[in-house]
């Protein structure tokens, strides 16, 4: 009889100890501070927010977000480095950044003119998005949501129409993204690596003559006042994704984290669906407000440009793109143009 008694004490005692454990866990308070590049105040600031407090709601208070846009943390590429130090656990992050984490994600965006349309690169970005989502994973980082705000376009102090006025400019690159000033460079353009913020300032010192941007960036960032030509020829889209340091996130109580992936993704979709809509709208504001001069593409310079970007993908898969992803993003457009 003793034994038994002493069998029912143990387990609850047991019983207590892994309760009171979880109800721990469960009241533990998560903050998470994320960074990004995205203006303050900006549709893709208030989507977060918005997702912060479902965030809140869904976890009954434990988790809070506190955002910090405009690039006040540094570049992206610091971005990274303060994650990996746990200064910051998350970051909403273009290409440039997420490169620096896993490098296949570059196949994603840089390898230029290489989609036709924003179609295709929802196909392939489908098809990439577990593989790239594991190698994340596996270096430490979850990806919450993938979105992009479509196509990066050329804006200039002087009208652009072929590649060869582009190479009498100085060209903006992303400082940190090695991979695109390298494909430029291999293509004979003056390359300046800045950092987004310094883009205006540069363009009005004359340090730089042209930038490689979505029209939304340069509307919100007044680019177009020193830059007041856009040649409308789609180079590559700008994607990018919402990670989180993988440790952080395992923290979380997994109920918890499948409502914070829910509310994600619905974040994730508004900005996506948000960024190529103000992007496109961008480009009339600027037009009709700002006197904005959109230079149109004619068959025959998009030929041109087409065949400027095919002589570089030797040197992007070799260098920039590694060459199992370069050949398996050509694989699925030849896969998806079949069927259509």
């Amino acid at each position: 009889m003793r034994s038994v008694f002493r069998a029912i004490i143990l387990l609850t005692v047991f019983t207590a100890i892994y309760v009171g454990a979880r109800m721990e866990a469960a009241e533990k308070k998560h903050t998470i501070k994320l960074t990004t590049i995205a203006p303050k105040g900006g549709s893709f600031h208030r989507s977060l927010q918005r997702m912060g407090q479902a965030w809140r709601e869904a976890s009954g208070g434990s988790v809070e977000l506190i955002i910090y846009p405009g690039g006040i943390q540094g570049g992206e590429a610091a971005m990274v480095d303060r994650m990996r130090i746990k200064q910051i656990q998350a970051g909403l992050l273009t290409t440039t950044g997420l490169s620096e984490i896993e490098p296949a994600v570059a196949g994603l965006q840089f390898m230029p003119m290489m989609f036709r349309n924003l179609a295709e690169v929802d196909y392939v970005s489908e098809k990439l998005r577990p593989m790239l989502e594991k190698r994340l994973r596996e270096k430490g980082f979850v990806a919450l949501f993938w979105a992009d705000m479509g196509w990066v376009r050329f804006f200039s102090r002087t009208p652009i129409t072929t590649p060869d006025d582009l190479r009498k400019l100085k060209l903006f690159t992303w400082a940190g993204s090695t991979g695109t000033a390298d494909t430029f460079r291999e293509a004979g353009f003056k390359v300046v690596p800045l950092e987004p913020e310094d883009i205006l300032t540069s363009m009005q010192t004359g340090l730089i003559d042209a930038v490689p941007v979505p029209p939304l960036i340069a509307l919100g960032s007044q680019i177009y006042t020193p830059a007041p030509h856009m040649l409308e020829l789609n180079w590559s889209p700008l994607v990018g994704a919402l990670v989180i340091s993988r440790s952080v996130w395992e923290e979380i109580p997994f109920a918890v984290r499948m409502k914070m992936i829910k509310a994600a993704r619905i974040a994730g979709d508004e900005i996506k669906a948000t960024g190529r809509r103000e992007n496109e709208e961008s480009v009339t504001t600027m037009e009709k407000k700002w006197g904005l001069k959109v230079q149109k593409v004619t068959p025959q310079t998009e030929a041109l440009w087409k065949h400027e970007a095919e002589e570089v993908h030797d040197f992007v898969r070799t260098k920039i793109v590694p060459a199992e992803i370069f050949d398996e993003v050509q694989r699925q457009l030849v896969e998806y143009r079949k069927g259509r």
